[in-house]
């Protein structure tokens, strides 16, 4: 009897290794297929902050002015002025993306940003202070006026809400009135000191204007432990997004974790409020984008966040270093532009009105 083999194959299941369509190992290799397309998007948006600005220069001189410096007025616009400038943005989009992530996510509140705990009104209450009272003018000086107010303020914050029953809604009536209290201060100190006014006016705008290798240095430490505490805090804050419950069933240490989220916002908002000023929408807006791609998962979210939020910060930045040729348009002003009405497109789609 002739048996016919072709009819007795099965079908071939393709090679052993390719992980179901649909399975968690899929889906994280999307997501990092994702994060290898935004990392190739802000290495572009990074080459365009460096070529393009209020001054127009051609490609080779650009190029000149980054690997055969000479000291020429556009080697010194390109080395000194656009390359930190660049640098800043990166670190402080990524810094107030990944706060304003742990913030949304500590808080479990989708319209969190950076400024509900108090962080940024301490920030700009400290250094007004420094700059009326002390005669603080250096960009250094801010930078520590700053954290000191970020992190006194995070402190008054969860003192307030209760050290062992800082729930979410505690923190974020607890860091609503401090903000109104605080930002009353400085309206009083900007009021009775013109000084002060006439300095706190260009930095409360937002800027990346004054950007320097120096700040950049002053700040990179800072930027760095707040980094490394908010993906530290990553996993637990997963946890925390089931609920307290939920997450004491899952080993979840709740004090620990809220303090350690805190201590990184203070850091990264607080040190990239000192460096730039107050940039609004940043830290509000990526994260929504950024739970659309990832879903819930902070270990996911976190890095897409500090990728696309430099995006956001620096393509702004060009933005505004084009469109008012040859003066100049803050990145605060431009990142409120674009953000406002792509936030509240978001905020009116069903999905994010029934986060």
């Amino acid at each position: 009897m002739l048996v016919d083999r072709d009819s007795t194959r099965t079908a071939d299941p393709g090679p052993p290794d390719t992980p179901p369509r649909g399975s968690p190992a899929a889906a994280d290799a999307r997501r990092a297929a994702g994060l290898v397309l935004a990392l190739v998007l802000l290495a572009a948006v990074c080459v365009a902050s460096v070529a393009i600005g209020a001054r127009s220069m051609a490609v080779g001189d650009v190029w000149h002015g980054l690997f055969h410096y000479s000291g020429t007025d556009d080697d010194v616009v390109v080395r000194q002025l656009r390359v930190p400038r660049t640098v800043l943005g990166l670190m402080a989009g990524a810094a107030l993306g990944v706060a304003g992530a742990v913030m949304q996510a500590l808080t479990r509140n989708p319209l969190a940003d950076p400024g509900l705990l108090g962080v940024n009104a301490g920030a700009a209450a400290a250094v007004v202070s420094g700059i009326s009272f002390l005669g603080v003018t250096s960009t250094t000086g801010y930078v520590w006026f700053a954290l000191a107010g970020a992190a006194a303020v995070s402190v008054l914050v969860y003192a307030i809400g209760g050290t062992r029953s800082a729930t979410p809604v505690r923190l974020a009536l607890a860091g609503t009135a401090v903000t109104a209290l605080l930002q009353g201060w400085t309206s009083a100190v900007e009021l009775t000191d013109r000084v002060a006014l006439d300095r706190m006016r260009f930095w409360q705008v937002g800027s990346l204007a004054s950007a320097s290798m120096a700040t950049v240095r002053d700040v990179a430490p800072f930027l760095g432990a707040g980094a490394l505490l908010a993906f530290a805090a990553a996993r637990p804050l997963n946890a925390i997004a089931l609920g307290d419950d939920t997450a004491r069933g899952l080993g979840a240490r709740l004090t620990r974790t809220r303090v350690l989220a805190m201590a990184a916002i203070t850091l990264l908002c607080g040190t990239a409020t000192a460096a730039c000023g107050p940039i609004v929408f940043v830290g509000l807006m990526v994260p929504h984008v950024v739970r659309g791609i990832t879903g819930p998962d902070m270990r996911w979210i976190l890095p897409y966040a500090a990728v696309l939020s430099p995006v956001l910060l620096l393509g702004s930045d060009v933005i505004g270093r084009v469109v008012t040729r040859p003066a100049e348009l803050q990145v605060g002003i431009v990142t409120a532009v674009i953000g406002g009405p792509v936030f509240i497109a978001l905020v009116r789609r069903r999905r994010m009105a029934e986060l």
